[in-house]
């Protein structure tokens, strides 16, 4: 029987309600931390908590911005990111501590966990990985490259793989050399897939008028790609 429970948790003066997805029937199973782009917590990530569940793991679908705020236009969507993305030391905290709670919850085991993020997302588990927590491996998607510039030669303990659509016009083909000797000088497993044609968030279906085409073909490349990636994070 699959259950979906909000997961409140307080960062700061800041009350999170992020979304714990699982089988309540089946053994305590590996979770995947899932990012989102920066509108937030949506019917996209449940979308993927569905999907993450088929893997045979439990999802938790993190939120960063505080109960209650998602969704909204792009205008929202920005004034909820650009601080945390002003702030990396503060989004680092924050993650790190939904990484607590994950490894807290009852029903999942909490000692194999691994991240997911899309776009923003994306951007949080590279951070994430940088900060050196005990992940068995993060995987982002179309998200962006820079370095947070408070982590000085980061020592990477999970896997690392990501999926770049290589016309996005916010990660030119210099910011992927770059993250490439990042990682190797981080010491991790990585690696990292660019799909020819695709540009920045191509994994998302949305509306035309917010002008990000949707790939179909790197969509479900890069999907196929993550799962043999859970499965050997997860081995």
């Amino acid at each position: 029987m699959i259950e979906r429970q909000l997961i409140e948790s307080r960062h700061g003066d800041v009350v999170l309600e992020s979304v714990l997805t699982r089988d309540v029937k089946a053994r305590p199973r590996p979770v995947v931390m899932i990012f989102p782009n920066f509108f937030g917590l949506d019917e996209v990530d449940d979308e993927n908590a569905q999907r993450i569940l088929g893997l045979g793991y439990a999802a938790f679908g993190c939120d960063l911005y505080g109960k209650g705020r998602r969704g909204g236009t792009r205008e929202d969507g920005f004034a909820r990111m650009n601080p945390l993305r002003e702030n990396r030391p503060l989004l680092q905290d924050r993650m790190l501590h939904l990484l607590d709670v994950v490894r807290g919850l009852s029903g999942v085991d909490g000692s194999r966990v691994a991240a997911i993020g899309f776009c923003f997302g994306g951007l949080c588990v590279l951070d994430l990985a940088r900060t050196g927590a005990a992940l068995d491996g993060v995987a982002s998607f179309h998200g962006i490259f820079t370095p947070p510039g408070n982590i000085e030669n980061p020592k990477i303990r999970g896997r690392v793989t990501v999926y770049h659509g290589w016309e996005d016009a916010l990660v030119p083909p210099e910011d992927v050399v770059t993250l490439g000797a990042e990682l190797k000088g981080a010491g991790c497993d990585w690696q990292i897939h660019c799909f020819g044609g695709a540009v920045h968030g191509f994994t998302h279906a949305r509306p035309p008028e917010e002008g990000i085409p949707f790939n179909a073909l790197a969509d479900k490349r890069s999907w196929r790609a993550v799962e043999d990636f859970l499965a050997e994070c997860f081995a």
